[in-house]
């Protein structure tokens, strides 16, 4: 009874504390202001944006967040945000060539993995290249979509498995996030810090993205309205 009830305060006390996360590096003026706020931060890792410099620069600025390896498709000119269809070994391949190569800059910092674009929506739904992302992450946590095949395959992997929401993004009825073409696709900022605020309950941790419009603008006031609603703001690891 005394372990059930000590578990059950673990718990609330996790429900009380979320994440608050940022992709960076990826050449967006936002950065710098991003850094005072978020606790975790997704690094780019080339694929999509950056270089080896701006993934140092990135890691001595997030030197009080969490470091996460933000691993894409290899497509530069399409931002990582269009579907390649590699095969599972290519995904693997690739997603552990960049985890890698930001271990090495950050001198081994890199605490986490979260997809970017494409891959993290095929990593959603697609076994195979779920545990094709999971197998080249092992033993970081992941970052991933609730209910996702990727949150589902780290967690078979006895990874650290965290469920992220979108601060600025719109979500369908069904949950899935609105696609960017379409309307409703971004929140404006009153409608995202009350988003973030409702959806600090369902996951644990909260992504602001860096080229949303006045960013770092949203990302201090999701902060401050969370905090003022009795929720701890720190890193998930």
């Amino acid at each position: 009874m005394a372990r059930e009830g000590a578990e059950a305060r673990r718990e609330e006390v996790a429900r009380r504390a979320v994440d608050l996360n940022a992709d960076v590096g990826e050449g967006f003026d936002a950065d710098g202001g991003l850094f005072a706020v978020i606790t975790s931060a997704n690094v780019a890792c080339g694929f999509h944006a950056g270089d080896e410099h701006t993934m140092r620069g990135a890691c001595e600025a997030a030197a009080g967040a969490a470091l996460g390896a933000h691993v894409s498709y290899r497509d530069r000119d399409g931002f990582g945000r269009r579907e390649l269809g590699l095969d599972a070994a290519t995904v693997e391949a690739e997603t552990a060539e960049q985890i890698a190569l930001l271990q090495e800059i950050s001198g081994g910092r890199v605490a986490y993995v979260k997809p970017h674009g494409a891959l993290y929506h095929r990593a959603s739904h697609d076994d195979a290249c779920a545990a094709a992302v999971v197998a080249a992450a092992a033993p970081l946590a992941v970052l991933g979509f609730p209910g996702s095949r990727l949150l589902a395959r780290a967690r078979a992997a006895g990874l650290v498995a965290v469920e992220e929401g979108f601060a600025d993004r719109g979500y369908a009825a069904d949950g899935s996030l609105v696609p960017r073409e379409e309307a409703g696709a971004l929140l404006t900022e009153d409608e995202a810090v009350a988003h973030a605020v409702a959806l600090a309950a369902r996951v644990r941790s909260l992504c602001v993205h860096s080229d949303t419009p006045g960013a770092v603008a949203l990302a201090s006031r999701v902060r401050a309205a969370l905090e003022q609603a009795g929720i701890e703001v720190r890193a998930f690891v």
